[in-house]
């Protein structure tokens, strides 16, 4: 679960131009690197940036082991032994800004961006985006289940369908960040210290000889948490009225029953009929929590049909980002150091959307001060400090027509330093501080930006001097065809 030592967790090529790097005398070389992504997840109109707690133990902990090396010497590439003292000595002793966890973040800008050696720059890319684009695709998922839930409790019941621990464990600990309130994962509770719930399964009923000896046993047993699932046999013939008896029976022992679960059949019709018997028996205060292939779109659905539900456990749909399961995230080279100056480097593709914006650059987020409201994301040059300008032009890098002046603005930098020389020079917040991130970030865009179904695409532009240098660069590589 902790990242105590992955340098293995990379791929081979990684380590192969690492090699031939170190082969051809260019492991010193410096380089920038940038991680973004290009297309919002769901078809949502943001993600929420999730994963940075994990890439801050993976650096703080990478070196090669001897165990690491000796598996690296049975390799078929035959590397120079002399390529294992390098590795010995591996230390990550550069520079990585990052995006605070929480922040709502957009297509083509740059999320974390790694200043060093090509050779430490090469191998953290694969661990890097593993962690990124695992973790924020569940926070954004989580994002949009609280958008459709306002004012509901939301229960993360995910592990045991997640792809195995560590994805049950930091999935948990992204869906928080996301908007969720508790887990039903111990070990993410007691990592994260995030609260931790559940109830019970079908198991409990079946063992007892029958279903209102179960739940008296349960009652019993747990006073002061008892929820009870009434889906086992028949819910309005059986399991609500057992569920009632009980409940009835501990008000006589000076209790009060938490609540009913439903985690079968039409959730909408059954919670209606549950809410009106248990009313009509005088316990207004049990509250009905659903489960069952939950996600945004079937909560959004039931609340519809008007569902008389107060808490939703949502698992599957939600850890395995089942409709959407991959954010694709990517980690480009973006410019290298040449006579102590770092040269613009792209890529160029027959695809449009992927040809690489170049150069070393930051990201603001523009804020309008009368409105309280971003305008945009606008992506600079690194030595383009945009704070002391009274106006910027903002234009659509796509459709470039399209542009507008900015003043009386904010202007907030994404990327905050993280390492500094291989030291980290950053206080990790508390992940409540994180979750509390998050919920302010919502309150600076409108709301065109955050609705679940067509939002409005949020502007993520360029300054002129970026765009300039893009333009420059895919001119002159054309040029040589």
């Amino acid at each position: 679960m902790q990242c105590d030592n992955m340098s293995l967790h990379t791929d081979k090529y990684q380590v192969n131009m690492m090699y031939a790097y170190w082969k051809n005398g260019m492991e010193n070389k410096k380089c920038v690197f940038e991680v973004f992504f290009r297309k919002l997840p769901f078809g949502n109109g943001f993600a929420v940036f999730a994963g940075l707690e994990r890439i801050i133990s993976y650096i703080n902990n990478l070196k090669f082991t001897e165990e690491d090396i000796t598996y690296l010497a049975e390799q078929e590439e035959n590397y120079d032994p002399g390529f294992f003292d390098e590795l010995r000595k591996f230390r990550f002793s550069g520079n990585l800004k990052a995006v605070r966890e929480g922040t709502l973040v957009f297509p083509n800008e740059p999320l974390v961006q790694i200043v060093a050696r090509i050779f430490e720059a090469q191998l953290v890319e694969t661990a890097i985006l593993n962690f990124i684009n695992f973790q924020t695709l569940v926070a954004t998922k989580a994002a949009r289940i609280r958008q459709v839930a306002p004012n509901d409790v939301l229960m993360e019941f995910g592990s045991r369908r997640a792809q195995e621990a560590d994805a049950a464990i930091w999935g948990t600990r992204a869906a928080y960040i996301g908007g969720f309130d508790s887990t039903s994962n111990l070990m993410a509770g007691k990592m994260f210290g995030i609260p931790s719930k559940g109830t019970h399964a079908h198991a409990l009923v079946q063992a007892h000889d029958t279903e209102a000896e179960a739940f008296n046993n349960y009652a019993k047993a747990l006073p002061d948490n008892v929820i009870l699932l009434v889906d086992t046999y028949d819910t309005l013939k059986s399991g609500l009225p057992n569920a009632i008896k009980t409940a009835r029976h501990m008000e006589t022992m000076g209790k009060k029953m938490k609540g009913i679960r439903l985690d079968s059949g039409d959730l909408a019709f059954l919670s209606i009929e549950c809410r009106r018997m248990l009313d009509e028996a005088g316990l207004n205060y049990v509250q009905i929590v659903a489960s069952n292939e939950l996600d945004e779109n079937k909560i959004f659905d039931l609340k519809a049909q008007g569902a008389k539900i107060d808490s939703w456990g949502v698992g599957t749909r939600l850890i395995t980002c089942a409709d959407d399961p991959a954010l694709t995230g990517i980690y480009k080279l973006v410019a290298k150091e040449e006579n102590g100056v770092y040269v613009p480097a792209i890529k160029i593709s027959s695809n449009p959307e992927k040809i690489t914006t170049p150069g070393y650059k930051t990201v603001y987020r523009i804020i309008k001060k009368d409105k309280g409201k971003s305008e945009g994301d606008y992506i600079t040059m690194v030595d383009e400090d945009v704070r002391g300008l009274n106006r910027i032009k903002m234009f659509d890098p796509v459709h470039t027509w399209r542009y507008k002046y900015v003043n009386g603005f904010e202007a907030v930098e994404l990327l905050e330093p993280i390492f500094f020389n291989g030291e980290m020079v950053f206080d990790p917040p508390s992940l409540e501080k994180i979750k509390s991130h998050h919920k302010n970030q919502l309150s600076l865009f409108w709301p065109e930006y955050l609705r679940k179904l067509n939002p409005e695409v949020y502007p993520v532009d360029l300054s002129e001097s970026v765009w300039n240098t893009r333009m420059k660069l895919i001119i002159q590589y054309k040029s040589k065809e």
